[in-house]
């Protein structure tokens, strides 16, 4: 049997949840649903879902494979598409989701060059830090920080989400400037209000060091955090895309550039049947080319 056809059959068996609703969606039969499916785990020589007569389940090696399919699948509708579609202009309404500090600090600015590029799409953008759902909000694509869940989307990884620890020069000159991460345990270290105290954690040339901060002042919200800090309130540690500015222009100070902070993972992600769309693609090649993982923002 066809290797490209067992694979449709296959995803389409994940994704619909059954064997006789592939086979609807296939037109073919239940059985040669099935036969697909024994001729790719032979194939293969592993179990790639386990069936019962109440529900079926992926093995590891099928979850593994189904994401492969899905990303050869999509290649290849991808290069159909482009030949079909030759120099297609990405035209239309665009939605898309990103976090609140990200979106305002780092793609809000770079959005001129993106409108310029594509005249004929209206990017709709929406900043918010809430997981929003793609299909039922009706979004092409979203930006998420932090590690993703299992899920159908494509995920494209993006630089990683880097932390770093400032503090304004007024503050600096009224408290003194810390030498050691450890000092930070007599500073005022502004927080999101999660506690009174909590540790902040680095790598230094000495190896991990963890230090319990704490402060007078919590606030739920990193653009508040900031302005507090700007105001002399105390140190604060945020991520790098929301200080930058204030630090090239001084009216912010990092503290222990010699120290590694934690970073967390950024992703954009869409659905596997929307890359085609010439206006979802624009997207995804900016936003790879100012915040992939091999390039700098700018």
């Amino acid at each position: 049997m066809d290797l490209f056809t067992g694979m449709r059959v296959f995803v389409q068996i994940v994704e619909r949840g059954s064997l006789s609703a592939a086979a609807s969606v296939c037109n073919i039969s239940p059985t040669m649903v099935g036969n697909h499916l024994q001729t790719l785990e032979q194939r293969l020589g592993t179990t790639l879902l386990n069936r019962t007569t109440r529900r079926q389940q992926l093995t590891d090696s099928g979850q593994q494979y189904y994401q492969r399919c899905v990303e050869i699948l999509q290649q290849v509708a991808d290069a159909d598409a482009q030949a079909r579609e030759g120099q297609a202009v990405p035209r239309g309404r665009l939605r898309v989701s990103a976090p609140v500090s990200f979106g305002s600090e780092a793609l809000v600015p770079l959005l001129d060059h993106y409108l310029e590029r594509y005249p004929e799409v209206t990017l709709d953008l929406v900043l918010s830090d809430r997981q929003v759902d793609l299909i039922e909000e009706a979004f092409e694509a979203a930006i998420r920080i932090g590690p993703l869940p299992d899920s159908g989307l494509i995920a494209r990884p993006l630089q990683p989400y880097r932390m770093l620890i400032c503090a304004s020069p007024d503050y600096l000159a009224r408290r003194g400037m810390p030498r050691h991460p450890r000092e930070l345990a007599t500073h005022s270290c502004l927080a999101l209000n999660a506690s009174t105290h909590t540790r902040w954690r680095m790598n230094g040339p000495d190896g991990p060091i963890s230090v319990p901060v704490g402060s007078r002042l919590q606030l739920n919200n990193g653009q508040a955090l900031r302005t507090a800090a700007l105001n002399g309130l105390g140190v604060v540690m945020q991520p790098e895309v929301l200080m930058a500015q204030d630090l090239a222009a001084g009216r912010l100070v990092q503290l222990f550039p010699d120290h590694e902070l934690p970073s967390r993972p950024m992703h954009l992600v869409y659905l596997p049947d929307r890359y085609r769309m010439p206006k979802l693609r624009s997207f995804i090649e900016f936003t790879l080319e100012r915040f992939g993982p091999d390039t700098t923002s700018k």
